[in-house]
């Protein structure tokens, strides 16, 4: 049996026509830049996060920065965020020219809010929390934190599109939530695409002129802005496919489900937290053995990733920060040892049960 990572066609076979149908819509009209379409595909995600406004950027990378240019970071400001992220999370912070600043995290992957006020400096602008995975971090933790020493809290919600705490959905937390539409997300486009969301007009405002060149109209730039703006096309799929989104996140928390009650004897797997709705955008087990495991899945036809096997904190990128190895011992730990299973809407359940099969057998034999 051969199962792939992911396979994003099965999910356009099941809404084909619609997206044709939009495609060709919008072709004969010719909207394709800030559009309609757009307006409300960003009215209804708003709607979906809970928050007063959505605005469709480029992609998830130009969210934090539009995010970071918002808050008015600048070049001696500093950064709060974990050592396991996409590189993304860091380079948007060092590309405007402040100072990320890592910190270690829990076991469920997620910054660590316990060691956040030892990181506060004076030059503290901001902290960028992690939902890792799907599973969101403690934000009710990070948020008083951040209450109590006055700095901003800007979500990086690329992977948890739909996941709550209570009954408040990721990217409502902070004065920003930044979501990535990549095509391996939960919600995706075809091609890049991202959102920002905030419940504050005047970030609300900064940024909209900052993702169309900074103009206030078609004549008049008032900052220096960029060009970063989700188009029709993609605006209307992600639109076509929100209302099917919770239904796509329900399966992969099943998935999610099957995977931990057939593997938990056997291997590390994420832990469900009360209170909490992860939707499982990577759906990670701990192994000591992990690479003679990847090798022997891949051996069976079962595709596996690894996320991230190099922290940020020891990227060639970051070496003029003065990070070594064992200044975050469980992110380093867990880079170790993670290893990204399939899990997507679409996998069937003989699949599922092949790959359960397959790690049950490698620990017989291993």
């Amino acid at each position: 049996m051969k199962v792939p990572f992911v396979n994003l066609g099965l999910q356009y076979q099941a809404i084909r026509n619609q997206i044709i149908d939009k495609f060709d819509e919008l072709s004969k009209k010719g909207e394709y830049i800030l559009g309609e379409e757009l307006e409300n595909f960003e009215k209804d995600f708003s709607k979906y996060c809970g928050t007063k406004f959505a605005i469709g950027v480029g992609n998830g990378s130009d969210a934090l920065t539009l995010s970071l240019r918002a808050i008015e970071l600048e070049k001696q400001n500093e950064v709060i965020m974990p050592g396991n992220s996409f590189i993304a999370t860091a380079w948007t912070v060092a590309n405007l020219g402040a100072k990320p600043v890592f910190i270690d995290v829990l076991e469920d992957f997620n910054i660590d809010p316990s060691l956040i006020e030892q990181a506060v400096t004076k030059n503290t602008k901001a902290i960028i929390p992690v939902h890792w995975t799907g599973r969101m971090a403690n934000m009710l933790q990070i948020n008083d934190i951040a209450k109590k020493h006055n700095l901003h809290v800007v979500e990086d919600a690329a992977q948890s599109v739909g996941a709550s705490i209570g009954l408040q959905k990721s990217g409502s937390f902070g004065i920003t939530g930044c979501f990535s539409l990549h095509p391996l997300k939960n919600l995706h486009v075809h091609g890049d695409g991202g959102v920002i969301t905030t419940n504050d007009d005047k970030i609300y405002n900064i940024v909209k002129k900052l993702r169309n060149h900074g103009l206030k109209n078609r004549d008049t730039s008032e900052l220096w802005g960029y060009n970063s703006r989700l188009d029709n096309i993609q605006a209307a799929i992600a639109r076509i496919k929100l209302p099917y989104l919770d239904g796509w996140n329900k399966k992969f928390i099943e998935i999610a489900n099957i995977y931990s009650n057939e593997l938990k004897n056997i291997v590390e797997v994420p832990k469900e937290e009360k209170n909490k709705i992860s939707i499982y955008h990577r759906y990670m087990i701990q192994h000591p053995n992990r690479d003679k495991l990847k090798k022997f899945l891949q051996e069976n036809g079962i595709e596996t990733k690894i996320n991230y096997p190099i922290p940020l904190h020891l990227q060639q990128a970051a070496s003029s920060l003065g990070y070594k190895i064992g200044d975050l011992p469980n992110v380093e730990k867990q880079s170790k040892l993670i290893l990204s299973l399939p899990i997507y809407a679409e996998l069937e359940y003989n699949q599922i049960h092949y790959i359960i099969e397959k790690i049950k057998k490698f620990n017989q034999v291993f």
